[in-house]
């Protein structure tokens, strides 16, 4: 029994540095790092509530390889025009929702505040991740990332990752 309560706390130990490597990338915009926390073939969506409860897969983002998200950092930085801002993300703990072998899904919730140029922050996004995470090589990646936010309206285009 102390041995598969002290694996479980790995796995999730293992999870939330995951996540919190991943809201440190975006807030310290090194986002051309971002892509490496996925596996080639993952999937990443952010998908309002309302939809996500409805089993509807209208999402404000989808992409289904490591290679789109690279593509998405490369056109926020060369082609996307949009109000200069800093994401700053505040996280829950990340809860171990189930395991199989060294696969493991946990939901966190998060609030992104962003701030602007002219100081002002706001609360920009919030709701839960829910994510697939392999912990089977070296290091934690991502299968899956699915953010399902609460916000209703979106501020500003959705540009950086969540």
């Amino acid at each position: 029994m102390e041995f598969a309560a002290s694996h479980r706390l790995q796995l999730q130990q293992l999870a939330t540095e995951l996540n919190s490597l991943h809201a440190e990338l975006i807030d310290d915009d090194r986002l051309e790092e971002w892509p490496e926390l996925f596996a080639t073939d993952c999937n990443y969506t952010v998908i309002a509530r309302e939809n996500f409860e409805r089993n509807l897969s209208i999402a404000a983002v989808f992409c289904d390889s490591r290679g789109m998200l690279v593509d998405r950092i490369v056109s926020l930085r060369k082609a996307n025009i949009y109000p200069v801002h800093s994401y700053r993300h505040i996280l829950g703990p990340s809860r171990l929702i189930s395991t199989i072998g060294l696969q493991v899904k946990v939901q966190t919730n998060y609030a992104v505040l962003m701030t602007r140029t002219d100081g002002r922050t706001i609360i920009y996004n919030c709701g839960k991740y829910i994510d697939e995470v392999d912990c089977s090589g070296d290091r934690p990646f991502f299968r899956s990332k699915l953010a399902v936010f609460d916000t209703n309206l979106i501020d500003t285009m959705m540009v950086r990752p969540i």
